[in-house]
């Protein structure tokens, strides 16, 4: 979900902060460093709005493959009849037919791609909005609990973390719990 130039920045600033720290820890010996990291698609997946808009998509994807099926039983059976009944009719009846089955095929196919790109946009939005809400939780959790850095796990800048550091499960339990 994150931009490639935002890695790069919070890569770089990580990098940043860890050589201010380094040669802070010269001077004075005080400093803590809380680091976490959070896996934020497992988190937009496993938190109660996730599940249920996971639910709700599914529901949309079957009704639609209910839809397809029946349209292309009926371009089918179009196909079927001009078929059976294509060598009866004169030539201009019969390119008719055809050209009613072509259009008929390309509606059938630009319906399904927007219906397939509305459910698509439909996921990315929910997801987006769940994205928002974590990082609300995540922000609120790193000040309240005094993290001074919090990666997204999933990243390529982030090439391991311990299971200490890992903060999904809890951002998640705080999210689902603020919904409530």
């Amino acid at each position: 979900m994150v931009g490639k130039s935002f890695r790069m920045v919070v890569g770089v600033l990580f990098l940043v902060v860890l050589g201010g720290l380094h040669t802070g820890a010269v001077y004075s010996q005080s400093i803590n460093i809380k680091i976490g990291s959070v896996d934020i698609q497992k988190a937009v997946n496993e938190c109660s709005a996730g599940k249920e808009a996971k639910k709700a998509l599914t529901q949309e994807v079957e009704k639609f493959q209910r839809l397809i099926a029946e349209k292309q039983k009926e371009l089918q059976d179009m196909k079927e009849s001009l078929e059976k009944r294509g060598p009866m009719l004169n030539p201009e009846a019969r390119a008719a037919k055809e050209k009613e089955l072509q259009s008929r095929l390309r509606d059938f196919q630009r319906w399904g791609e927007d219906i397939q790109n509305e459910n698509n946009q439909k996921r990315i939005e929910i997801e987006r909005n769940i994205f928002i809400g974590l990082q609300k939780v995540i922000q609120k959790l790193g000040a309240d609990e005094g993290y001074t850095l919090i990666l997204e796990k999933n990243e390529n800048i982030v090439l391991f973390t311990s299971k200490s550091t890992d903060m999904t499960d809890l951002v998640i339990k705080a999210y689902d719990a603020q919904k409530k």
